[in-house]
Order: C-alpha cells, then sequence, then structure tokens
C-alpha cells in the first residue's frame, strides 16, 4: 500500500479530534451524527485510490440522506495523512433509520466493506449493527478475525489494494 505512513500517537491524535468535534456538534445541535471514514490496516491511511473510493462513500452517503429527507445542519471533512473523514450532524430522521441506511451502503455498495459509517445518537451513543461485518480476506466475522489476529497487516492491506485496483479498474 503505498503512501504516506502515520504512527500511532498521530492515529490517537486524529481520533481525540474527531471526538472533540463529535461533541461539539452534539452539544451545538442536539441531533444524531453520521461519522465516515474509511476502515483501512495498517500505516497508510489515505491515497489517491481511498480518496476516490472516500468520495464515492460520500455521494452514496449524501444521496442516501437525500432520499430520506435528512437535514443537514453542520459538516465538517478532513482529508489528511490520518485519513479521510466526513462528519455531519443531520436532523429530521431517526438514529435508527439512518444506521440502517449506513449498513446498506455498507453491504451493498462494492467498495462497502472499506466503509466505515458510524451513526451517533444525541447522547453520544454509537448504534452497533445488527449482524457482523465480514472479514474481507476470509469471509469470517471481522471482528473475531482482528481480534486473534488470523491475518497480518500485509494481508490485509493486499486485500484492500485488490478490492479498489479491481473498483477502480472497471470502471473510473
Amino acid at each position: 500500500m503505498t503512501g504516506r505512513e502515520i504512527n500511532l500517537s498521530q492515529m490517537l491524535e486524529r481520533r481525540e479530534n474527531r471526538a472533540y468535534t463529535q461533541k461539539l456538534f452534539l452539544d451545538r445541535h442536539h441531533s444524531p451524527l453520521v461519522s465516515f471514514c474509511m476502515n483501512i490496516p495498517g500505516p497508510v491511511k489515505t491515497n489517491e485510490l481511498i480518496r476516490r473510493a472516500f468520495d464515492i462513500g460520500q455521494i452514496l452517503l449524501l444521496e442516501g440522506l437525500s432520499e430520506l429527507k435528512a437535514e443537514i445542519l453542520d459538516v465538517s471533512e478532513i482529508h489528511e495523512d490520518t485519513g479521510d473523514e466526513l462528519l455531519l450532524s443531520v436532523k429530521n430522521v431517526s438514529p435508527e433509520i439512518l444506521k440502517d441506511m449506513a449498513v446498506q451502503i455498507e453491504n451493498y455498495s462494492p467498495l462497502g466493506r472499506l466503509f466505515d459509517i458510524d451513526i451517533i445518537d444525541i447522547n453520544g451513543k454509537k448504534l452497533s449493527r445488527q449482524t457482523f461485518r465480514k472479514c474481507i480476506i476470509c469471509g469470517r466475522q471481522a471482528q473475531e478475525c482482528a481480534r486473534s489476529r488470523n491475518h497480518s497487516v500485509p494481508e490485509l492491506q493486499e486485500a484492500v489494494s485488490n478490492l479498489l485496483e479491481r473498483s477502480f479498474s472497471t470502471c473510473c
């Protein structure tokens, strides 16, 4: 996976900044949040292909929100070496319906396995999926593979690279 490598402290700082922005949006609007990032293993979190995939995910997300007649109250979009992120504060749609939409995008888009769309309710609680995500390599429960470290970071990076290359070699 080519691109700028980041370290753990950079990731932790970005995660802390994201949590701060989420709290700021919750305090300001008292509305659910949609937090969209890419699920990319290893020290490279973005590059040209990952950014293209993020842009597609963003389009799908905004189309889904439009179909639900969600009103976007606030937006934060960040593109840094730590990854691409979109945070939206929305109203007129329940967090549960937002989560259903997010899971549909993650499950049915060809790039959806790389999308990480979290829904946060007005109390700051992240909604959980009703079904587990599948491992990008073996198809088993992703959380179990991650916990037991069934696959190495290079194997995961290769699977992500292959998915990106397959997706973009046939379309764009």
